[in-house]
Protein backbone atom coordinates (compact mmCIF):
# COMPACT_ATOMS: atom_id res chain seq x y z
CA UNK A 1 0.00 0.00 0.00
CA UNK A 2 1.20 3.49 -0.83
CA UNK A 3 0.35 6.48 1.31
CA UNK A 4 -1.36 9.41 -0.44
CA UNK A 5 0.24 12.66 0.70
CA UNK A 6 -1.58 16.00 0.81
CA UNK A 7 -0.74 19.63 1.44
CA UNK A 8 0.13 20.47 5.03
CA UNK A 9 -3.07 20.91 7.01
CA UNK A 10 -1.72 21.38 10.54
CA UNK A 11 -3.80 24.49 11.21
CA UNK A 12 -6.97 22.82 9.98
CA UNK A 13 -6.16 19.85 12.22
CA UNK A 14 -5.93 22.10 15.29
CA UNK A 15 -9.12 23.98 14.45
CA UNK A 16 -10.89 20.70 13.89
CA UNK A 17 -10.09 19.42 17.36
CA UNK A 18 -10.99 22.76 18.92
CA UNK A 19 -14.47 22.51 17.42
CA UNK A 20 -14.79 18.89 18.61
CA UNK A 21 -16.08 17.61 15.30
CA UNK A 22 -15.08 14.07 16.08
CA UNK A 23 -18.38 13.46 17.80
CA UNK A 24 -20.49 14.44 14.78
CA UNK A 25 -22.50 11.91 12.82
CA UNK A 26 -20.67 10.89 9.65
CA UNK A 27 -21.59 12.02 6.16
CA UNK A 28 -22.27 9.64 3.25
CA UNK A 29 -20.10 11.91 1.05
CA UNK A 30 -16.85 9.98 0.73
CA UNK A 31 -14.69 13.03 -0.03
CA UNK A 32 -15.99 15.04 2.91
CA UNK A 33 -15.56 12.08 5.22
CA UNK A 34 -12.07 11.45 3.87
CA UNK A 35 -10.99 15.05 4.57
CA UNK A 36 -12.22 14.71 8.14
CA UNK A 37 -10.29 11.45 8.55
CA UNK A 38 -7.13 13.01 7.09
CA UNK A 39 -7.29 15.77 9.69
CA UNK A 40 -8.45 13.55 12.51
CA UNK A 41 -5.74 10.90 12.04
CA UNK A 42 -3.03 13.41 11.05
CA UNK A 43 -2.24 11.46 7.89
CA UNK A 44 0.06 14.18 6.60
CA UNK A 45 2.13 14.27 9.78
CA UNK A 46 2.58 10.54 10.42
CA UNK A 47 4.68 8.42 8.09
CA UNK A 48 3.20 5.21 9.45
CA UNK A 49 -0.44 6.22 8.87
CA UNK A 50 -1.36 4.56 5.58
CA UNK A 51 -4.20 5.76 3.32
CA UNK A 52 -5.15 3.71 0.28
CA UNK A 53 -7.80 4.48 -2.33
CA UNK A 54 -9.70 1.45 -3.70
CA UNK A 55 -12.68 0.79 -5.95
CA UNK A 56 -15.45 -1.33 -4.43
CA UNK A 57 -18.29 -2.20 -6.83
CA UNK A 58 -17.64 0.97 -8.88
CA UNK A 59 -17.77 2.98 -5.68
CA UNK A 60 -14.86 4.95 -4.34
CA UNK A 61 -13.41 3.82 -1.04
CA UNK A 62 -10.52 4.60 1.29
CA UNK A 63 -8.66 2.34 3.70
CA UNK A 64 -6.84 3.80 6.72
CA UNK A 65 -4.41 1.63 8.64
CA UNK A 66 -1.26 1.94 10.75
CA UNK A 67 1.86 0.37 9.36
CA UNK A 68 3.39 -2.09 11.82
CA UNK A 69 0.07 -3.06 13.39
CA UNK A 70 -1.66 -4.64 10.41
CA UNK A 71 -1.35 -8.28 9.40
CA UNK A 72 -0.53 -7.86 5.71
CA UNK A 73 -1.79 -11.27 4.61
CA UNK A 74 -5.19 -10.84 6.29
CA UNK A 75 -5.57 -7.29 4.99
CA UNK A 76 -4.70 -8.40 1.46
CA UNK A 77 -7.45 -11.05 1.52
CA UNK A 78 -10.01 -8.54 2.79
CA UNK A 79 -9.09 -6.00 0.10
CA UNK A 80 -9.18 -8.69 -2.58
CA UNK A 81 -12.67 -9.72 -1.50
CA UNK A 82 -13.89 -6.10 -1.49
CA UNK A 83 -12.49 -5.40 -4.96
CA UNK A 84 -14.34 -8.38 -6.38
CA UNK A 85 -17.70 -7.15 -5.04
CA UNK A 86 -20.05 -6.10 -7.87
CA UNK A 87 -22.21 -2.99 -7.68
CA UNK A 88 -25.47 -4.94 -7.91
CA UNK A 89 -24.47 -6.95 -4.84
CA UNK A 90 -24.02 -3.90 -2.57
CA UNK A 91 -27.02 -3.52 -0.21
CA UNK A 92 -28.29 -0.18 1.08
CA UNK A 93 -27.71 -0.77 4.78
CA UNK A 94 -24.23 -0.90 6.32
CA UNK A 95 -25.05 -3.90 8.52
CA UNK A 96 -26.16 -5.92 5.50
CA UNK A 97 -23.02 -4.94 3.58
CA UNK A 98 -20.83 -5.99 6.52
CA UNK A 99 -22.59 -9.34 6.80
CA UNK A 100 -22.60 -10.05 3.07
CA UNK A 101 -19.44 -8.48 1.65
CA UNK A 102 -16.84 -8.44 4.44
CA UNK A 103 -15.84 -11.97 5.44
CA UNK A 104 -13.56 -10.96 8.34
CA UNK A 105 -14.84 -12.10 11.74
CA UNK A 106 -13.80 -9.15 13.92
CA UNK A 107 -15.76 -6.24 12.48
CA UNK A 108 -17.21 -3.06 13.99
CA UNK A 109 -19.59 -0.66 12.24
CA UNK A 110 -18.71 2.80 13.60
CA UNK A 111 -21.26 5.60 13.36
CA UNK A 112 -19.31 8.48 14.91
CA UNK A 113 -15.96 10.00 14.02
CA UNK A 114 -14.71 9.74 17.62
CA UNK A 115 -15.43 6.01 17.77
CA UNK A 116 -13.74 5.38 14.42
CA UNK A 117 -10.73 7.50 15.42
CA UNK A 118 -10.10 5.64 18.66
CA UNK A 119 -10.42 2.23 16.97
CA UNK A 120 -8.10 3.22 14.12
CA UNK A 121 -5.47 4.68 16.46
CA UNK A 122 -5.66 1.42 18.42
CA UNK A 123 -4.31 -0.37 15.35
CA UNK A 124 -7.50 -1.46 13.58
CA UNK A 125 -8.16 -0.70 9.89
CA UNK A 126 -10.95 1.70 8.86
CA UNK A 127 -12.76 1.26 5.52
CA UNK A 128 -14.70 4.20 4.07
CA UNK A 129 -17.12 3.47 1.18
CA UNK A 130 -19.01 6.07 -0.83
CA UNK A 131 -22.74 6.00 -0.08
CA UNK A 132 -22.44 4.72 3.48
CA UNK A 133 -22.50 7.07 6.45
CA UNK A 134 -20.89 4.42 8.65
CA UNK A 135 -17.26 3.32 8.69
CA UNK A 136 -16.32 -0.36 8.64
CA UNK A 137 -13.51 -1.09 11.12
CA UNK A 138 -11.86 -4.50 10.95
CA UNK A 139 -9.44 -5.90 13.50
CA UNK A 140 -6.58 -7.50 11.63
CA UNK A 141 -3.91 -6.34 14.05
CA UNK A 142 -0.64 -8.14 14.52
CA UNK A 143 0.96 -6.98 17.72
CA UNK A 144 4.73 -6.75 18.14
CA UNK A 145 5.32 -9.24 20.96
CA UNK A 146 8.07 -11.32 22.52
CA UNK A 147 7.76 -15.00 23.28
CA UNK A 148 5.78 -16.34 26.22
CA UNK A 149 8.72 -17.31 28.42
CA UNK A 150 9.21 -17.78 32.15
CA UNK A 151 9.42 -14.48 34.07
CA UNK A 152 12.88 -13.59 35.28
CA UNK A 153 11.57 -12.55 38.70
CA UNK A 154 8.81 -15.06 39.57
CA UNK A 155 10.76 -18.25 39.00
CA UNK A 156 9.67 -21.59 40.41
CA UNK A 157 11.33 -24.96 40.97
CA UNK A 158 8.36 -26.81 39.53
CA UNK A 159 5.37 -25.83 37.43
CA UNK A 160 4.60 -24.04 34.18
CA UNK A 161 7.28 -21.97 32.49
CA UNK A 162 5.09 -19.47 30.66
CA UNK A 163 4.70 -15.83 31.62
CA UNK A 164 2.80 -12.72 30.70
CA UNK A 165 3.97 -10.46 27.88
CA UNK A 166 3.39 -6.82 26.95
CA UNK A 167 0.37 -7.62 24.76
CA UNK A 168 -2.77 -7.62 26.89
CA UNK A 169 -4.89 -9.87 24.64
CA UNK A 170 -2.25 -12.61 24.90
CA UNK A 171 -2.29 -12.35 28.69
CA UNK A 172 -6.07 -12.78 28.85
CA UNK A 173 -5.74 -15.78 26.53
CA UNK A 174 -3.26 -17.38 28.97
CA UNK A 175 -5.92 -17.07 31.67
CA UNK A 176 -8.65 -18.53 29.45
CA UNK A 177 -6.39 -21.48 28.80
CA UNK A 178 -6.56 -22.24 32.54
CA UNK A 179 -10.11 -21.08 33.37
CA UNK A 180 -12.70 -22.62 31.04
CA UNK A 181 -15.93 -21.53 32.64
CA UNK A 182 -18.68 -19.33 31.25
CA UNK A 183 -18.56 -17.27 34.46
CA UNK A 184 -15.11 -15.94 33.61
CA UNK A 185 -15.56 -12.27 32.71
CA UNK A 186 -13.11 -9.84 31.16
CA UNK A 187 -14.24 -6.24 30.81
CA UNK A 188 -12.39 -3.73 28.66
CA UNK A 189 -12.07 0.01 29.19
CA UNK A 190 -9.75 2.76 28.03
CA UNK A 191 -8.00 5.12 30.42
CA UNK A 192 -5.99 8.20 29.55
CA UNK A 193 -7.01 11.30 27.64
CA UNK A 194 -4.06 11.05 25.25
CA UNK A 195 -2.90 7.44 25.55
CA UNK A 196 -6.35 5.74 25.51
CA UNK A 197 -4.62 2.79 27.19
CA UNK A 198 -6.54 -0.49 27.14
CA UNK A 199 -7.26 -1.83 30.62
CA UNK A 200 -8.86 -5.23 31.26
CA UNK A 201 -10.66 -6.27 34.46
CA UNK A 202 -10.93 -10.04 34.90
CA UNK A 203 -12.99 -11.91 37.50
CA UNK A 204 -15.41 -14.82 37.92
CA UNK A 205 -19.08 -14.03 38.41
CA UNK A 206 -20.45 -15.55 41.58
CA UNK A 207 -17.06 -15.79 43.29
CA UNK A 208 -16.14 -12.12 43.37
CA UNK A 209 -17.92 -9.87 45.83
CA UNK A 210 -20.28 -7.49 44.02
CA UNK A 211 -19.46 -4.66 46.42
CA UNK A 212 -15.74 -5.12 45.85
CA UNK A 213 -16.23 -5.31 42.07
CA UNK A 214 -18.34 -2.15 41.99
CA UNK A 215 -15.77 -0.34 44.13
CA UNK A 216 -12.95 -1.22 41.72
CA UNK A 217 -14.99 -0.39 38.60
CA UNK A 218 -16.05 2.98 40.02
CA UNK A 219 -12.47 3.86 40.91
CA UNK A 220 -11.34 2.99 37.39
CA UNK A 221 -14.12 5.08 35.84
CA UNK A 222 -13.15 8.05 38.02
CA UNK A 223 -9.52 8.03 36.85
CA UNK A 224 -8.58 11.37 35.30
CA UNK A 225 -5.16 11.04 33.70
CA UNK A 226 -3.54 12.14 30.48
CA UNK A 227 -1.69 8.85 30.03
CA UNK A 228 -0.69 5.69 31.89
CA UNK A 229 2.98 6.18 31.10
CA UNK A 230 4.25 3.71 33.69
CA UNK A 231 1.50 1.14 33.06
CA UNK A 232 0.28 -0.58 36.26
CA UNK A 233 2.19 1.79 38.55
CA UNK A 234 0.48 4.81 36.98
CA UNK A 235 -2.88 3.08 37.32
CA UNK A 236 -2.17 2.15 40.95
CA UNK A 237 -1.39 5.78 41.81
CA UNK A 238 -4.61 6.89 40.10
CA UNK A 239 -7.00 4.48 41.83
CA UNK A 240 -5.42 4.53 45.30
CA UNK A 241 -6.69 7.59 47.14
CA UNK A 242 -4.83 7.05 50.41
CA UNK A 243 -1.45 8.33 51.55
CA UNK A 244 1.70 6.83 50.04
CA UNK A 245 3.80 7.62 53.14
CA UNK A 246 3.10 4.08 54.30
CA UNK A 247 5.73 2.10 52.35
CA UNK A 248 4.05 -1.30 52.55
CA UNK A 249 2.65 -2.42 49.16
CA UNK A 250 -1.04 -1.89 48.43
CA UNK A 251 -1.19 -4.26 45.46
CA UNK A 252 0.26 -7.59 44.48
CA UNK A 253 1.91 -7.91 41.08
CA UNK A 254 2.81 -11.10 39.28
CA UNK A 255 3.95 -12.15 35.83
CA UNK A 256 2.84 -15.76 36.27
CA UNK A 257 -0.43 -16.93 34.64
CA UNK A 258 -0.85 -19.82 37.11
CA UNK A 259 -0.69 -17.50 40.13
CA UNK A 260 -3.11 -15.09 38.47
CA UNK A 261 -5.59 -17.84 37.57
CA UNK A 262 -5.48 -19.18 41.14
CA UNK A 263 -6.18 -15.70 42.50
CA UNK A 264 -9.19 -15.26 40.21
CA UNK A 265 -10.56 -18.66 41.24
CA UNK A 266 -10.30 -17.54 44.87
CA UNK A 267 -12.58 -14.57 44.14
CA UNK A 268 -10.00 -11.85 43.54
CA UNK A 269 -9.99 -9.26 40.75
CA UNK A 270 -7.15 -9.06 38.24
CA UNK A 271 -6.32 -5.95 36.22
CA UNK A 272 -4.20 -5.96 33.07
CA UNK A 273 -2.76 -2.83 31.47
CA UNK A 274 -1.71 -3.01 27.84
CA UNK A 275 2.07 -2.82 27.26
CA UNK A 276 2.74 -4.29 30.71
CA UNK A 277 3.67 -7.93 31.49
CA UNK A 278 2.42 -7.77 35.08
CA UNK A 279 -1.03 -8.50 36.46
CA UNK A 280 -2.39 -6.43 39.36
CA UNK A 281 -4.26 -8.55 41.92
CA UNK A 282 -6.95 -6.93 44.09
CA UNK A 283 -7.42 -7.18 47.05
CA UNK A 284 -4.20 -8.24 48.69
CA UNK A 285 -2.87 -8.76 52.21
CA UNK A 286 0.65 -8.89 53.58
CA UNK A 287 0.43 -12.70 53.67
CA UNK A 288 -0.56 -12.82 49.98
CA UNK A 289 2.54 -10.80 49.10
CA UNK A 290 4.87 -13.08 51.07
CA UNK A 291 3.25 -16.19 49.56
CA UNK A 292 5.16 -17.95 46.79
CA UNK A 293 4.29 -20.29 43.93
CA UNK A 294 6.48 -23.11 45.23
CA UNK A 295 4.23 -23.40 48.29
CA UNK A 296 1.65 -25.10 46.08
CA UNK A 297 3.89 -27.03 43.69
CA UNK A 298 5.16 -29.29 46.47
CA UNK A 299 3.48 -31.63 48.93
CA UNK A 300 1.63 -30.00 51.88
CA UNK A 301 4.44 -30.77 54.35
CA UNK A 302 7.11 -29.26 52.12
CA UNK A 303 4.88 -26.35 51.20
CA UNK A 304 4.21 -25.61 54.87
CA UNK A 305 7.93 -25.66 55.64
CA UNK A 306 8.71 -23.31 52.74
CA UNK A 307 5.95 -20.92 53.77
CA UNK A 308 6.90 -20.77 57.46
CA UNK A 309 10.62 -20.50 56.73
CA UNK A 310 9.98 -17.66 54.26
CA UNK A 311 7.89 -15.83 56.85
CA UNK A 312 10.59 -16.19 59.52
CA UNK A 313 13.35 -15.15 57.10
CA UNK A 314 11.33 -12.09 56.09
CA UNK A 315 10.92 -11.11 59.74
CA UNK A 316 14.65 -11.64 60.31
CA UNK A 317 15.40 -9.19 57.50
CA UNK A 318 13.63 -6.57 59.59
CA UNK A 319 15.20 -7.17 63.03
CA UNK A 320 18.62 -8.84 62.62
CA UNK A 321 20.70 -5.67 62.25
CA UNK A 322 18.75 -3.65 64.91
CA UNK A 323 19.08 -6.59 67.35
CA UNK A 324 22.82 -6.76 66.76
CA UNK A 325 23.08 -3.03 67.41
CA UNK A 326 21.07 -3.47 70.60
CA UNK A 327 23.37 -6.28 71.74
CA UNK A 328 26.41 -4.08 71.16
CA UNK A 329 24.82 -1.34 73.25
CA UNK A 330 23.98 -3.67 76.14
CA UNK A 331 26.70 -6.37 76.13
CA UNK A 332 26.31 -6.96 79.86
CA UNK A 333 22.89 -8.54 79.31
CA UNK A 334 24.24 -11.05 76.79
CA UNK A 335 24.75 -14.60 78.17
CA UNK A 336 28.33 -15.78 78.41
CA UNK A 337 27.79 -18.42 75.74
CA UNK A 338 26.70 -15.79 73.18
CA UNK A 339 29.44 -13.22 73.74
CA UNK A 340 31.27 -14.52 70.68
CA UNK A 341 28.82 -12.47 68.59
CA UNK A 342 30.27 -9.17 69.84
CA UNK A 343 32.79 -7.34 67.62
CA UNK A 344 36.30 -8.56 68.30
CA UNK A 345 38.25 -5.79 66.59
CA UNK A 346 38.35 -2.13 67.56
CA UNK A 347 35.27 -0.19 66.37
CA UNK A 348 36.52 2.82 64.38
CA UNK A 349 33.12 3.76 62.96
CA UNK A 350 29.93 3.60 65.09
CA UNK A 351 27.99 0.40 64.48
CA UNK A 352 24.83 2.24 63.46
CA UNK A 353 26.76 4.26 60.89
CA UNK A 354 28.31 1.08 59.51
CA UNK A 355 24.85 -0.41 59.01
CA UNK A 356 23.52 2.71 57.31
CA UNK A 357 26.52 2.91 54.99
CA UNK A 358 26.12 -0.74 54.04
CA UNK A 359 22.40 -0.22 53.36
CA UNK A 360 23.30 2.43 50.78
CA UNK A 361 26.21 0.38 49.45
CA UNK A 362 23.98 -2.63 48.77
CA UNK A 363 21.49 -0.44 46.92
CA UNK A 364 24.37 1.02 44.93
CA UNK A 365 25.47 -2.49 43.93
CA UNK A 366 21.90 -3.34 42.87
CA UNK A 367 21.67 -0.25 40.68
CA UNK A 368 25.10 -0.92 39.22
CA UNK A 369 24.19 -4.53 38.39
CA UNK A 370 21.03 -3.37 36.56
CA UNK A 371 23.02 -1.03 34.33
CA UNK A 372 26.08 -3.23 33.83
CA UNK A 373 26.42 -5.05 30.47
CA UNK A 374 26.31 -8.83 30.76
CA UNK A 375 29.90 -9.12 29.58
CA UNK A 376 31.08 -7.03 32.56
CA UNK A 377 28.81 -8.50 35.24
CA UNK A 378 31.45 -10.98 36.43
CA UNK A 379 34.02 -8.21 36.79
CA UNK A 380 31.55 -6.14 38.80
CA UNK A 381 30.90 -9.06 41.16
CA UNK A 382 34.63 -9.53 41.75
CA UNK A 383 35.19 -5.81 42.39
CA UNK A 384 32.17 -5.61 44.72
CA UNK A 385 33.34 -8.67 46.67
CA UNK A 386 36.83 -7.24 47.15
CA UNK A 387 35.72 -3.68 48.02
CA UNK A 388 32.81 -4.59 50.32
CA UNK A 389 34.66 -7.56 51.79
CA UNK A 390 38.38 -7.70 52.39
CA UNK A 391 39.34 -4.06 51.79
CA UNK A 392 36.40 -2.73 53.80
CA UNK A 393 37.51 -4.75 56.84
CA UNK A 394 41.27 -4.21 56.52
CA UNK A 395 40.82 -0.46 56.10
CA UNK A 396 38.95 -0.29 59.41
CA UNK A 397 35.69 1.07 58.02
CA UNK A 398 33.63 -2.01 58.86
CA UNK A 399 33.75 -4.86 61.33
CA UNK A 400 33.40 -8.47 60.23
CA UNK A 401 30.30 -9.09 62.35
CA UNK A 402 28.50 -6.08 60.79
CA UNK A 403 29.23 -7.33 57.28
CA UNK A 404 27.92 -10.78 58.23
CA UNK A 405 24.66 -9.30 59.53
CA UNK A 406 24.14 -7.24 56.38
CA UNK A 407 24.90 -10.24 54.19
CA UNK A 408 22.16 -12.18 55.98
CA UNK A 409 19.76 -9.24 55.58
CA UNK A 410 20.54 -8.91 51.87
CA UNK A 411 19.87 -12.62 51.30
CA UNK A 412 16.67 -12.50 53.36
CA UNK A 413 15.32 -9.69 51.18
CA UNK A 414 15.31 -12.08 48.21
CA UNK A 415 13.31 -14.79 49.99
CA UNK A 416 10.12 -13.30 48.47
CA UNK A 417 9.43 -11.92 45.01
CA UNK A 418 8.01 -8.52 45.99
CA UNK A 419 10.43 -5.64 45.46
CA UNK A 420 7.92 -3.29 47.09
CA UNK A 421 7.87 -5.32 50.31
CA UNK A 422 11.67 -5.55 50.30
CA UNK A 423 12.04 -1.77 50.19
CA UNK A 424 9.31 -1.31 52.81
CA UNK A 425 11.26 -3.58 55.16
CA UNK A 426 14.42 -1.66 54.33
CA UNK A 427 12.85 1.67 55.28
CA UNK A 428 11.46 0.22 58.50
CA UNK A 429 14.81 -1.40 59.33
CA UNK A 430 16.56 1.94 58.87
CA UNK A 431 14.09 3.66 61.20
CA UNK A 432 14.53 0.97 63.87
CA UNK A 433 18.32 1.29 63.60
CA UNK A 434 18.16 5.05 64.14
CA UNK A 435 15.70 4.89 67.04
CA UNK A 436 17.71 2.08 68.67
CA UNK A 437 20.93 4.08 68.34
CA UNK A 438 19.29 7.12 69.99
CA UNK A 439 17.11 5.58 72.73
CA UNK A 440 18.46 2.07 73.13
CA UNK A 441 15.98 -0.65 74.03
CA UNK A 442 13.15 1.88 74.21
CA UNK A 443 13.98 3.04 70.71
CA UNK A 444 13.97 -0.57 69.50
CA UNK A 445 10.53 -1.12 71.01
CA UNK A 446 9.31 2.15 69.49
CA UNK A 447 10.52 1.13 66.03
CA UNK A 448 8.87 -2.29 66.25
CA UNK A 449 5.65 -0.65 67.43
CA UNK A 450 5.77 1.76 64.49
CA UNK A 451 6.12 -1.15 62.07
CA UNK A 452 3.11 -2.92 63.60
CA UNK A 453 1.04 0.27 63.40
CA UNK A 454 1.96 0.89 59.75
CA UNK A 455 1.13 -2.69 58.74
CA UNK A 456 -2.12 -2.67 60.71
CA UNK A 457 -3.27 0.68 59.31
CA UNK A 458 -2.17 0.11 55.72
CA UNK A 459 -5.20 0.63 53.49
CA UNK A 460 -6.03 -1.37 50.40
CA UNK A 461 -8.14 -0.20 47.46
CA UNK A 462 -11.17 -2.24 48.45
CA UNK A 463 -10.89 -1.65 52.20
CA UNK A 464 -9.84 -5.24 52.94
CA UNK A 465 -7.81 -5.43 56.20
CA UNK A 466 -4.11 -5.72 55.41
CA UNK A 467 -3.60 -8.28 58.21
CA UNK A 468 -6.59 -10.44 57.26
CA UNK A 469 -7.37 -13.11 58.47
CA UNK A 470 -5.68 -12.12 61.77
CA UNK A 471 -7.59 -8.83 61.89
CA UNK A 472 -10.48 -9.56 61.99
CA UNK A 473 -9.66 -12.96 63.46
CA UNK A 474 -10.77 -16.01 61.51
CA UNK A 475 -9.06 -18.97 63.17
CA UNK A 476 -9.74 -21.43 60.36
CA UNK A 477 -8.36 -19.09 57.71
CA UNK A 478 -5.36 -18.30 59.92
CA UNK A 479 -4.44 -21.99 59.93
CA UNK A 480 -4.76 -22.26 56.15
CA UNK A 481 -2.74 -19.06 55.77
CA UNK A 482 0.22 -20.42 57.70
CA UNK A 483 -0.16 -24.13 56.92
CA UNK A 484 -0.27 -25.55 53.40
CA UNK A 485 -3.40 -27.71 53.44
CA UNK A 486 -4.45 -30.35 50.95
CA UNK A 487 -6.16 -28.89 47.89
CA UNK A 488 -9.31 -31.01 48.47
CA UNK A 489 -9.72 -29.57 51.97
CA UNK A 490 -9.10 -26.04 50.70
CA UNK A 491 -11.81 -26.31 48.03
CA UNK A 492 -14.39 -27.78 50.43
Amino acid sequence: MKKITKQDNTNEHKNYHEKNKTKEIMSPDIEKKSRVFDEMLNVNGCFDMIKRCVSIGNRKGYIYTIDGFTNGAVMQRVVQFLIEVEEKDIPDRAEEFAAKCIPHGELIVAREYEEAKILTLSGMSAILIDGFEEVFVIDCREFPARGVSEPTKDKTLRGSRDGFVETMIFNVALLRRRIRTEDFTSKLMQIGTSSKTDVSICYIKGRTSEDMLNTVLNKLKEVKADALSMNVESLAECIYKGSWFNPFPKFKYTERPDVTAASILEGNIVIFVDNCPSAMIIPTTVFDIIEDTDDYYFAPVTGTYLRLSRLLITLSALVVSPLFLLVCQYPEYLPEGLRFMLPKNYINVPIVLQFLLLEFAIDGLKLASLNTPDTLSTSLSVIAGIVVGEFAISSGWFNEEVLLCMALVALANYSHSSFELGYALKFMRTIILITTAIWGIYGFATGIGLVIILIGTNKTVTGTPYLSPIIPLDFKKVLTQFLRVDIKKKQN
